[in-house]
């Protein structure tokens, strides 16, 4: 778990961190690195940053971003191993403080208020807030992109367990995927922003391709099929059949995609 620091209203008690670059980003927040980074008043800087969301003394929720990416990523695989770590970005690192979370949090730092945004004359800028993904949407649509990639096992046993019809991608049967797989070919030949193509690590070889696009989201692996989600069809998700057009766009893709350090 992070490690808090006893602090004043002047430090920063830490409860969590996330990476912010071109191929590790929060995808909730955007579907691309530079996206991501407006939203948050910051740069589209090429190394990224690291966002360590915490509480101050008085309670308040801060988000400090910092351009030490190898602590925090160093900081996050610790605890995802269940090891301490205290994370203290220093001074020098530190690129902006910003008001509340851009994330929802279901923790609070024990000895302080509970969490709450800080006043108005301490910050200069409305507070960060998570986005709203009760209702389905972009957000909604790439955190379900983000459980098929995380629950890849679980949803491919799905297929093979059920009577699906796949769309396949050079047939008429669904025009929505048709043109998810048109705009990604068209990222082959003019590559897109930073982070709308990012590629991951898979078991047996493969590479797990998360790809966004304006109302649309696919997950694949390159030695399977693809999973399309799109914002005009709430909670639904189309399976792409690999067919022969298929691998040689994952292939493509993974080509240009941005990789984690």
């Amino acid at each position: 778990m992070p490690t808090t620091e006893s602090a004043d209203s002047d430090q920063l008690f830490v409860l969590t961190a996330v990476l912010l670059t071109p191929a590790q980003f929060p995808s909730v927040l955007g579907d691309d690195y530079p996206e991501v980074c407006a939203g948050l008043g910051l740069a589209p800087y090429a190394e990224g940053y690291g966002l360590v969301l915490g509480q101050d003394g008085t309670g308040a929720r801060w988000t400090v971003a910092t351009e030490d990416v190898s602590l925090v990523a160093c900081a996050v695989a610790a605890w995802d191993c269940g090891m301490d770590y205290d994370l203290s970005p220093g001074e020098d690192s530190i690129v902006a403080a910003l008001p509340g979370w851009p994330l929802a949090l279901a923790v609070s730092a024990p000895g302080v208020p509970r969490p709450h945004d800080p006043e108005p004359s301490e910050c200069g800028r409305a507070p960060l807030a998570p986005p709203d993904a009760d209702g389905w949407g972009p957000a909604q649509r790439r955190l379900g992109a983000d459980e098929i990639a995380l629950q890849w096992a679980s949803w491919r046993a799905r297929i093979e367990d059920a009577d699906v019809t796949f769309a396949e991608p050079g047939e008429e049967r669904h025009q929505g995927v048709r043109r998810v797989l048109a705009e990604a070919r068209g990222y082959v030949a003019n590559p897109p922003p930073p982070g709308r193509v990012r590629s991951s690590f898979a078991a047996g070889g493969a590479r797990t391709l998360r790809v966004d696009g304006p109302g649309w989201s696919m997950v694949a692996r390159t030695d399977d099929l693809a999973f399309v989600l799109l914002d005009d069809e709430p909670g639904q998700v189309h399976p792409v059949g690999r067919g022969p057009e298929l691998p040689r766009l994952l292939a493509a893709l993974d080509a240009l995609a941005a990789r984690p350090a």
